[in-house]
């Protein structure tokens, strides 16, 4: 929403700049594995920190309620700021939350790490399509955010799968290390390849409170809010689920990850088909469907082909979701 505030067709460049686009890529593609990387390595991370894995489970939703408030305000909190340092700014905070994550000796410090990540997810989903309409002409910009977005689903896919078999041979701290190394190529590529970019038509405070009273918009925020927090707390403890209720090995609940992560994909490949269909029963089913395979997972999941295959349905069906209340 934020980004609608502040594009501005009107500064697309005559050239496109896709070595820039390619950059923001490799950022969002961080920026996405920091934000998974917990629910893969969950129950190490408890036992290391020695806390409950429910309060672990923490480090998820407070990068989220973060996220949350930072894509409500960050376009008008950085409106007198070159979009070209506020982009850098979120590569460096994906660096020091990953850092922070990996020598945390506290519950209290790793927490602190998660929240500025939140911060930085949040900003770039703000910025993301206004950013793609001032590095590429406005015929280019559809192919720009297909890029980013690949960037995601990439993430998406090898994130928790790879998390978690690389926590079992180096460690989860050392994974967090590995985890600032793309954000910090990232930062030295927008560092190159970036242009300025000045704000010229980026909403005030009073102009996003307008934008909520539309009608149907505080509904819409509702429901997608009410879909990720459900999305999120049934990945955040989908680890230690597998572990003690379907008895899966450390590789078991790998290739499980590994399931939801290319479903997910393929949900995302084809949303727009089940879109063009039918925008309104697809934004009702799918959450429909997540229900329902949360209640089998409790009735089922003991069955560890079965838990399995549930995993992947919900990865499939969530897949559908950004792209649903994109659209």
């Amino acid at each position: 929403m934020s980004s609608c505030i502040a594009a501005d067709a009107s500064l697309s460049p005559a050239k496109p700049a896709w070595r820039a686009v390619y950059a923001l890529a490799l950022g969002v593609f961080g920026l996405i594995v920091a934000e998974f990387l917990p629910a893969s390595l969950l129950t190490p991370m408890a036992s290391s920190l020695g806390v409950s894995e429910g309060m672990a489970g923490q480090a998820v939703t407070a990068t989220a309620l973060v996220a949350l408030v930072t894509g409500l305000l960050i376009a008008t909190a950085t409106r007198n700021i070159d979009r070209r340092w506020v982009l850098m700014f979120f590569s460096v905070l994906q660096i020091v939350s990953s850092l922070m994550v990996a020598f945390a000796d506290s519950l209290a410090f790793l927490l602190l790490g998660r929240l500025l990540l939140g911060i930085a997810i949040g900003g770039f989903w703000a910025m993301s399509t206004a950013t793609a309409m001032r590095l590429v002409p406005a015929a280019h910009v559809p192919k720009a955010l297909a890029i980013i977005f690949s960037a995601v689903s990439v993430a998406t896919v090898v994130a928790a799968p790879l998390g978690s078999y690389l926590g079992e041979l180096i460690g989860w701290r050392n994974v967090f290390i590995l985890c600032a190394i793309p954000s910090l190529l990232a930062l030295l590529w927008q560092l190159w390849v970036l242009p300025s970019m000045r704000p010229e038509s980026v909403g005030t405070f009073s102009t996003l409170f307008r934008v909520l009273r539309r009608p149907g918009m505080l509904g819409g925020m509702l429901a997608t809010i009410l879909i990720f927090s459900g999305h999120f707390a049934f990945f955040t403890y989908l680890r230690p689920f597998l572990e003690t209720v379907a008895q899966a090995s450390v590789e078991g609940v790998s290739l499980i990850l590994l399931g939801f992560g290319i479903a997910n994909f393929i949900g995302t490949s084809v949303a727009s088909y089940l879109l063009n269909r039918s925008l309104r029963l697809t934004l009702a089913l799918v959450p429909l469907m997540m229900s329902v395979l949360a209640l089998l997972m409790v009735t089922f999941g003991h069955l560890t082909v079965l838990a399995g295959l549930l995993v992947a349905l919900w990865g499939f069906a969530f897949g559908l979701v950004p792209v649903a209340w994109s659209t």
